[in-house]
């Protein structure tokens, strides 16, 4: 790229921002592993999920460019079972969903990566995030990057990242919103809630995370992939999606929750712990976290 990405101006932690550059510099190898690696892969992920060839192309692009950073120590992927330690001194960890929604490759419908930069080993907590963000394969390759509290928005573009927006926040004003898992599964209590936003908002439901995440930041209302009656513990990753999206959204001025608390609060046990997830507005959320309190 011609520039590095200047995650705020006076930013002094330059292995965070060669993070931030080598995923930003891989998008154009991702978007090709999207056109070309297509067909699934006879492999299963530690979560139980088919592969396609992209998902693992992905991967390794971002683990051999990322490991080779001074500074970084680990890497982990929800598309590996373990941690993979490059360096035992290293004081950076980076945490990756390398290609999110890519269920919807064959539609050709829209695909992203998350990432989390945390100042300690995985698995742990979200409080121990340095930095996040996740990039859009849309129409652009756009990305979002948060660190402490300020979100930013750049459109990736010739090998040159362009920041379209400096300060990236909720929209008072909610107008959207986003439910996984399916009517039918839901459990009574969030059924309940999402009768009562449905009839307020309009749906925006793409079948890729960033993308529906991108919606609530740009036109504010709330994401939800909630706790199932088959899978109470929700369908998503707390390490490599719901932390590193919580973290965004609430650097932007909204909240995340996975029905009781934030999600940079929990502290997972395994590295593929599942988690309920809700993002969005703070007004929106604090009204569901009361619903299940009261249910209870």
């Amino acid at each position: 790229m011609s520039k590095s990405i200047d995650l705020i101006p006076g930013e002094t932690d330059s292995t965070t921002e060669a993070i931030i550059d080598t995923i930003a510099n891989t998008t154009s190898d991702v978007r090709e592993a999207i056109a070309t690696e297509r067909e699934f892969a006879d492999a299963v992920n530690p979560s139980g999920e088919d592969q396609l060839a992209a998902d693992i192309e992905a991967d390794m692009l971002f683990e051999e460019r990322l490991l080779d950073i001074d500074g970084v120590g680990t890497y982990a992927s929800e598309e590996r079972e373990s941690v993979t330690v490059e360096d035992a001194n290293g004081h950076r960890h980076v945490t990756m969903d390398p290609l999110d929604g890519s269920s919807n490759l064959e539609p050709n419908s829209g695909m992203g990566t998350i990432f989390g930069v945390y100042d300690t080993k995985p698995p742990t907590m979200g409080r121990n995030l340095l930095a996040a963000g996740f990039v859009i394969y849309g129409p652009v390759t756009s990305m979002i990057v948060a660190r402490q509290d300020r979100v930013r928005e750049f459109v990736i573009h010739d090998g040159d990242a362009r920041v379209v927006d400096d300060d990236v926040t909720v929209p008072a004003d909610p107008t959207v919103y986003g439910f996984g898992g399916g009517v039918d599964n839901w459990q009574d209590r969030f059924a309940d809630y999402a009768e009562e936003i449905e009839e307020r908002f309009k749906l925006r439901y793409g079948g890729a995370m960033v993308a529906d995440i991108s919606q609530v930041l740009t036109y504010g209302g709330i994401f939800s992939y909630p706790a199932l009656e088959y899978r109470p513990e929700g369908k998503l990753r707390l390490q490599f999606e719901g932390q590193p999206t919580g973290y965004i959204i609430e650097a932007a001025g909204g909240r995340s929750s996975d029905g009781e608390q934030s999600l940079l609060d929990r502290e997972p046990d395994r590295l593929h712990e599942r988690t309920p997830l809700h993002l969005g507005n703070k007004a929106l959320i604090d009204r569901l976290e009361t619903r299940y309190e009261r249910s209870h």
